[in-house]
């Protein structure tokens, strides 16, 4: 077998038109206490949990420098998102070092686990704790649930509460990038859930229908936290036409009924653009212009609305490899790209052998196109992939 290196691959693959694939981590920042915050932070209550929080948090998903934690800390943003599966725990391990000595009323933490049954729940919630350092979570989420049925599960909704009742969760909740409608009215309707996280942002095509679910939710005293708020953060592949991430996130945070956003951050100019939003929510003629276009403009977030679901001969997970496509090109992290596209089961080459696509996308996505691309990403050598370039 002829060996692989670096050079053939970026000239073979076709992921290497962008560089934003590939490893480039953000400097740390020197060792320092945490402080407290000097600028002054629109704040909101999240719902019947008690907990005040400014209206930008922090999605630690691809961010690995404890440093850029440390100083959004020191500005007062202290709501930490992470989740069991992110980095592959390791997100959760730096968390684990950089909080061990804080005083833990000092920062509020929300990890996710799958719904996979009781067990499972069980031990990823002990292993999280371990990798946290922490007794308990401010915040347990059921994470990615997109249907009725999973919210409601009996055998979750008693394992939910056992681990509440253990004093090792003290608020449940449930994230959802896909169906939000109805996962939002599941939560309401089982009277357990006490924060929801949901995909939300203005290139949504059922963004009034997501709008009205928040409200519902927010009536019966539901926390809510948004999330996909930069839509794909770009319009094109070559990231040469970006979104207004500022703009996409005051847009989502005009809805009072959303007490926080969790915007990836993994540079300090990110973390100031977000700090300058948290203060001042006010959209600008030019921000709203730009907020018109976009919505018209084609783009890289699939909404998840599963038409195509069923259309595939090969019953491929398109939704899934669509967020994919979203996490590589507009967000650059390749390897949580990857590991998308090895949870849903495809391998590198899905489609060879079908010779006429009969996937339509309401977005008017190259669904093949880009069911192909991404899939590639099995056959590139962890080494060559990103993991913290864009939020």
């Amino acid at each position: 077998m002829t060996q692989l290196n670096r050079r053939a691959f970026l000239k073979t693959s076709a992921l290497s038109a962008t560089g934003a694939l590939f490893l480039r981590p953000s400097p740390p920042l020197p060792p320092g206490p945490l402080g407290t915050a000097t600028t002054p932070l629109i704040k909101r209550k999240l719902g019947r949990t008690g907990l005040v929080l400014p209206v930008v948090s922090f999605g630690v998903m691809r961010s690995d420098n404890p440093g850029l934690v440390r100083a959004a800390l020191k500005a007062g943003v202290v709501h930490l998102d992470t989740a069991h599966g992110y980095q592959r725990g390791n997100n959760e391990e730096m968390l684990g070092r950089l909080l061990k000595d804080s005083p833990r009323e000092s920062f509020v933490i929300a990890t996710k686990i799958p719904p996979e049954g009781k067990e499972n729940i069980l031990v990823k919630l002990e292993l999280s704790l371990q990798r946290l350092r922490m007794d308990y979570v401010d915040i347990l989420y059921l994470h990615g649930v997109s249907s009725r049925d999973t919210v409601l599960s009996v055998e979750i909704m008693e394992t939910l509460k056992e681990v509440k009742a253990s004093g090792k969760v003290h608020f449940l909740g449930v994230s959802t990038h896909k169906n939000e409608p109805e996962v939002i009215q599941a939560a309401v309707d089982s009277g357990l859930y006490d924060v929801i996280l949901t995909a939300i942002n203005f290139r949504q095509d059922h963004q009034s229908e997501v709008r009205r679910a928040i409200a519902t939710a927010g009536k019966a005293g539901i926390g809510i936290v948004a999330m996909k708020t930069m839509a794909g953060a770009f319009f094109d592949k070559d990231r040469k036409e970006p979104i207004n991430c500022r703009a996409a996130l005051k847009w989502v945070l005009q809805d009072e009924n959303i007490t926080t956003a969790i915007p990836g951050i993994t540079s300090f100019d990110h973390l100031t653009e977000n700090l300058g939003v948290a203060a001042d929510l006010t959209l600008t003629d030019k921000e709203k212009s730009e907020l018109r276009l976009g919505q018209i403009q084609g783009g890289l977030y699939c909404n998840g609305c599963s038409r195509c679901v069923g259309t595939c001969e090969r019953s491929l997970p398109i939704p899934e490899m669509m967020r994919a496509y979203m996490y590589a090109y507009g967000y650059g992290s390749a390897r949580m790209a990857k590991e998308l596209v090895a949870r849903a089961g495809i391998n590198a080459s899905p489609c060879v052998g079908c010779h006429t696509c009969t996937v339509s996308c309401p977005k008017g996505f190259a669904v093949r196109e880009r069911i192909a691309d991404v899939a590639r990403l099995q056959s590139m050598p962890e080494e060559f992939l990103s993991g913290v370039e864009f939020a």
